[in-house]
């Protein structure tokens, strides 16, 4: 039983977000540090799994739907990736990084004091892009469980970039939102959990991170990419407008 685990979700390759996160003390002393996916599709792709591979045992990995497809792309299984920087991204990965990424659980279970056991994901249960959110009915909710160990009380996911606890179906659900490319507002986003759930937001200094990121990224796109998601330029409402008929809305009863 651990007594406290830091989730850390979507950070996309961006290095100061995650040094910002990392140096919280709740973090540095969680007995487990959980990424929930999405981890290197950014401008700091190799930097970022390199700095978290040298936390050895502590940091537990799950794979993301960008992550497989940074894989996929590198080992010609697919000739394109929807976001314009993996592309960039997959091409920086080294072999070790690819043998990683390639090791990753889709999903895994713990136990955490308060919450029981407890399932990581990156966007549900059963698969790495579909999308749930904050709003999506209970029989949406009732789908993605469907066949999900029912001593499962607890399930923490991301995905989505957004962050939120809510119920459904007797069960709480967790979104620790984003650690580098946030929607809905500025920060580095996280969760602690044990004994209960705190969503959590590490501010930094968007201006030297951006700076950083420019001189540090070969991406021919790194400044317009930097400034418009370390500001949070896609709000909470264009998300979950762009979000809501993925989960399946629209063709309900």
């Amino acid at each position: 039983m651990l007594n406290r685990v830091a989730v850390l979700s979507a950070i996309h390759g961006v290095l100061p977000a995650l040094e910002a996160v990392l140096a919280e003390p709740d973090v540095s002393t969680a007995d487990h540090i959980v990424l929930t996916g999405d981890i290197a599709a950014g401008p700091q792709p190799t930097q970022v799994l390199d700095l978290l591979t040298s936390l050895g045992d502590r940091v537990i990995w799950i794979s993301g739907n960008a992550d497989r497809e940074l894989l996929e792309y590198r080992r010609g299984q697919r000739d394109t990736i929807p976001d314009p920087i993996a592309p960039w991204a997959a091409a920086q990965l080294r072999e070790d990084h690819l043998d990683l990424l390639s090791s990753l659980p889709r999903s895994l279970s713990l136990s955490v004091s308060g919450l029981g056991k407890v399932l990581f994901c990156h966007a549900t249960p059963r698969d790495d892009e579909e999308i749930v959110l904050v709003d999506s009915r209970l029989d949406r909710w009732k789908e993605v469980f469907n066949g999900l160990d029912p001593d499962i009380r607890t399930v923490v996911c991301g995905h989505t970039h957004m962050p939120f606890v809510r119920l459904a179906h007797g069960r709480l659900v967790i979104n620790p939102g984003s650690t580098g490319t946030p929607y809905g507002r500025i920060g580095a986003h996280w969760a602690l959990l044990g004994p209960g759930v705190e969503l959590r937001t590490t501010n930094f200094d968007i201006q030297t991170a951006a700076t950083q990121l420019s001189q540090d990224s070969s991406y021919p796109k790194i400044t317009e990419w930097a400034d418009y998601f370390l500001h949070a330029r896609a709000t909470d409402a264009d998300a979950l407008t762009a979000f809501a008929p993925r989960d399946g809305r629209d063709h309900s009863p």
